[in-house]
């Protein structure tokens, strides 16, 4: 069955191929005899001579798959190819998938060799095809990769090549140059020069695809450089006179970019470029790219030539003026001066792709009427206006010309406007030019201070900093200014933005009441509203910025004894402390500064010390990093202010540093170890280490007549009535009342029950406030009458004596009476000085000893006894610590000599013998002072 169907199979293809065979034949001989019959009868017109017999006839073809296209390419046939190439084109142009199948499919590889071919349409519809696929980023990636394509394409923006060549080529480069890669390889092809001239083109598609392809390449540093010599500035100026809104802003987009680069600003300046800038930006119809424009009048302003030739010419107030949406200065009555052109036309045009998308009508066009009412610019273009001011500003020079032109005027109009970022990019361009001394008169002048004092009070984080900002650069060395802020209430509102959530507005702040704490009123009128304690919290910020300025406020600011109180008592001290460890050299410092200043009475010294201030201090000091001078000063105050600490620190006590009621000498402190206050001292346990001696000669206290009565009342009432509620009467007052308690009704007990708890609560809780007052009963410290007496009686015998060598030498006389008299050379060791000390501590059960009550003393004892009278009776010595327990003190005394006519010589150093020869002055620099200063 199978091979009868396979014979019937064949036996039909053979019919079906004779039949075919027969009616071609048929064909034939009609023809034939059609010719023949036109020959013999008709007279028609002869057809042409038929093709050669080795010449393949015609052949139309309809493709439907892209890869037969792509076959194609590579035909011998230039028509082929053509078709090909236009094929391909209207394919790839309707979507990028298209795009992608056909990288796929190699057409890149078959297409760039037609770039070069020798037939134009071949090369116009292969460029079209190649550029439009630029688009796919993978596309551009392979063209990357060939090192032919770009060049290619530069090659077909010859002059000779048509017009559709150049446009679809720039908008393959434009492409291209998307990458840096290829911004470099259409450089150094020489890509620029062509690209530059197709910018002169009648047709305005090349022109704006040129302009965006330098529009990309002006992002590289080298195509800046090579665009001036290219001549192509001007061509680009040219450009802003566009119908096309597209190509308008290509143009300020290239012109900002290659402004960038200063000898172009020099070939813009020759070019009258800032006027023709300015008269875009007249045109209110343009007013979507005015901003575009204004950015590139702000390159242009950056040099101090260009304000000057603007200066000249009058451009800047012609700016000043559209901005401030008012008349130019040099406008009359000639047609509405430097804003006539076209008329408005809605909608931004920008957004384009082509630039035939955005052409303006001509009938459109119509001359504006003399005095036609002025169209105010746009915010954003007042916004980029103040930041071009703030950025040509940056120079001194140049704030100096912008103060001749008044630009002040215009920022501080622009303050008032409605949109928050007109207003911060004008108060930072305000605290710019505040850097040049005339402008800060002339703002004040203009009255420009309010409206920053009020922009303190906005919403707005930024309009707040920026005015801050301003603010702080206004009031630095004017105080003009500082008064004028502060009559405009301008303290209560920097107070109150110390608080804010922005971090640099409360930076400016408190920098502004720095400046302004340098007049006293206004400094007093900030304390008076607590600026001090406000400050606390800012030294919490993490931000180095916060923490320099706040402290360098809190040092100008706690320079009384009231703010240094409410500054330690709020805890400010320690965040101060803190800061000290800070990484930022600038924060290391004014925290510095800030201790230094807080140092200077000796309760805030004592606080430092307590909280560790002193131990970072010494940590600076000793670093080679971290050390800075303020810190030097910070730990030199310190000690001044706690001679305790100073004496235990650095072994020495000049004479300036004078002794005073409740100095301790803890004897010299280990490197490491913590200086403890006189109460932690006096809390500790014996010990059987050396005592501390004090100094207190404040008289005793009045008896505690009140203490003792309340003693007496809190006893009164436990005799009464006890804690547990028992009645602390007689055993037969208690049998009587419990007789007669049977007898009584249950309301009265259940009465007398009441009445008894409440007595048991109110006698705990007048023993727990006596409890409480106790514990928070104020250190006092041990009294010392005998230094007491001792003062009486240098005051009434000693400080009367003519001279100070006479006083001194009677002073280590009666220091050396009363702590066990003169010791013989030698003998010290035998001196027995440490029992009857032992015997004081242990009395006042504490290591604390006053240093009245010792009566046999050595080198140390009176050394610092003989300071402390001294200092009462206004003889100036000095008070040095040895080794072992030794200890002198130095005087400086003029020379003995009172012969009229004697040489007189400057006072020298004398070190007063205590020990074994008291009233003895040894010169300092004798063997017998080295001696007695050692062992």
């Amino acid at each position: 069955m199978v091979d009868s169907k396979r014979s019937l199979d064949l036996a039909r293809s053979h019919l079906l191929s004779r039949e075919r065979a027969l009616t071609s034949s048929r064909d034939t001989a009609r023809s034939h005899l059609s010719s023949r019959g036109t020959d013999m009868g008709k007279k028609v017109k002869k057809d042409e001579k038929p093709p050669p017999d080795d010449v393949f006839d015609p052949l139309l073809v309809e493709s439907r798959q892209a890869g037969t296209v792509v076959l194609m390419l590579s035909s011998p046939e230039e028509d082929v190819q053509a078709k090909a190439c236009e094929a391909i084109y209207k394919y790839v142009d309707k979507c990028d998938e298209n795009k992608k199948q056909l990288l796929d499919l190699n057409a890149i590889e078959a297409l760039l060799p037609l770039l070069q071919s020798e037939d134009r349409i071949v090369r116009r519809n292969a460029c079209m095809a190649v550029s439009v696929m630029t688009a796919h980023p993978e596309v551009r990636k392979k063209l990357r990769k060939n090192e032919e394509a770009i060049p290619a394409m530069i090659t077909l923006l010859a002059p000779e090549e048509d017009t559709v060549v150049h446009e679809f080529c720039a908008l393959g480069l434009s492409q291209m140059a998307i990458e840096f890669s290829s911004k470099a390889v259409i450089f150094e092809n020489n890509g620029i020069e062509p690209l530059v001239k197709c910018l002169s083109s009648t047709d305005p598609d090349v022109q704006k695809n040129a302009i965006e392809t330098l529009a990309q390449l002006l992002l590289d540093y080298q195509t800046r450089a090579a665009i001036k010599d290219c001549d192509g500035l001007s061509p680009m100026l040219e450009l802003l006179k566009s119908e096309f809104s597209i190509i308008q802003k290509l143009a300020l987009l290239a012109l900002d970019r290659a402004s960038q680069d200063a000898d172009n600003r020099g070939a813009l300046r020759e070019l009258e470029a800032m006027s023709k800038l300015v008269d875009f930006v007249a045109h209110p119809e343009w007013n979507d790219l005015h901003v575009m424009a204004v950015m590139v009048l702000a390159n242009l302003l950056e040099d101090h030539e260009s304000l000057e030739l603007v200066k000249e010419t009058g451009t800047l107030k012609r700016l000043v003026a559209l901005i401030t949406d008012q008349p130019p200065p040099e406008e009359e009555a000639k047609g509405g001066g430097g804003k006539g052109g076209k008329a408005e036309k809605g909608g931004s045009r920008a957004a384009k792709k082509s630039a035939k998308d955005g052409k303006k009508s001509s009938e459109e066009k119509e001359e504006s009427v003399p005095g036609e009412a002025i169209i105010p610019t746009l915010p954003d273009v007042k916004m980029c206006a103040a930041k071009a001011i703030a950025r040509s500003a940056r120079s001194a020079e140049n704030r100096k010309i912008l103060h001749e032109q008044e630009a002040e005027k215009m920022l501080i109009h622009l303050l008032a406007h409605e949109s928050t970022e007109v207003q911060t990019a004008a108060a930072q361009a305000l605290g710019i030019m505040s850097e040049n001394l005339l402008t800060k008169d002339s703002i004040r002048e203009w009255e420009g201070v309010q409206p920053l004092v009020k922009l303190l009070n906005s919403d707005n984080g930024d309009v707040k900093e920026a005015a801050s900002l301003a603010l702080a650069n206004l009031t630095a060395n004017n105080s003009t200014n500082c008064h004028d802020i502060s009559n405009f209430g301008g303290i209560d509102a920097l107070i109150h933005t110390l608080a804010d959530a922005r971090e640099e507005a409360v930076a400016n702040a408190a920098c502004c009441l720095t400046n302004m704490a340098t007049e006293e009123a206004l400094r007093s009128d900030a304390q008076n509203k607590h600026i001090v304690v406000k400050l606390i919290e800012p030294l919490k910020s993490k931000n180095t910025n916060v923490q320099s300025k706040c402290s360098l406020a809190v040092a100008a600011f706690v320079c009384d004894v009231d703010s240094r109180s409410d500054f330690r008592n709020n805890g400010g001290i320690e965040y101060l402390i803190t800061l000290l460890h800070s990484g930022n050299d600038e924060v290391r410092r004014n925290s510095s500064w800030a201790i230094a200043v807080c140092a200077v009475d000796e309760q805030t010294a004592s606080e430092v010390c307590k909280l560790g201030g002193m131990s970072v201090l010494q940590e600076i000091q000793v670093s080679g990093t971290r050390r800075n001078p303020f810190a030097d000063v910070a730990l030199q105050n310190l000690l001044n202010s706690n001679l305790s600490a100073k004496y235990s620190l650095t072994g020495a006590l000049s004479s300036t540093n004078i002794i005073l009621d409740g100095f301790y000498d803890a004897g010299q402190l280990r490197p490491g170890s913590q200086f403890l206050s006189l109460e932690d001292y006096c809390k500790q346990e014996l010990h059987d280490k050396r005592p501390v001696l004090l100094v207190n000669a404040k008289p005793e206290s009045a008896p505690k007549e009140s203490q003792s009565q309340a003693d007496a009342e809190m006893a009164k009432d436990s005799s009464k009535t006890s804690v547990s509620g028992k009645s602390s009467r007689t055993g037969r007052e208690t049998k009587a009342r419990k007789g007669s308690g049977e007898r009584k009704s249950k309301a009265q007990k259940e009465k007398e029950e009441k009445q008894r708890e409440e007595e048991i609560q109110a006698q705990l809780q007048r023993e727990a406030e006596n409890q409480s007052t106790t514990d928070n009963k104020p250190f006092e410290m041990p009294c010392d009458s005998n230094l007491c007496q001792y003062l009486e009686e240098i005051t009434e015998k000693i400080q009367p004596l003519q001279t100070t060598r006479e006083q001194v030498i009677a002073l280590a006389q009666y220091v050396s009476d009363h702590m066990g008299g003169p010791i013989e050379k030698g003998e010290l060791a035998n001196f027995s000085y440490e029992l009857p000390i032992s015997q004081i501590r242990y009395e006042m059960k504490s290591n604390v000893v006053p240093i009245g009550k010792i009566k046999t003393g050595i080198h140390i004892h009176r050394a610092l006894l003989f300071k402390v009278l001294a200092d009462r009776i206004a003889v100036g010595c000095t008070l040095n610590r040895g080794e072992y327990n030794l200890a002198w003190n130095e005087v400086m005394l003029p020379d003995s000599d009172d012969t009229p006519g004697a040489p007189k010589f400057p006072p020298r150093t004398f070190v007063v013998d205590l020990v074994h020869c008291p009233g003895k002055l040894l010169r300092a620099d004798s063997p017998e002072a080295a001696q007695y200063q050692q062992l």
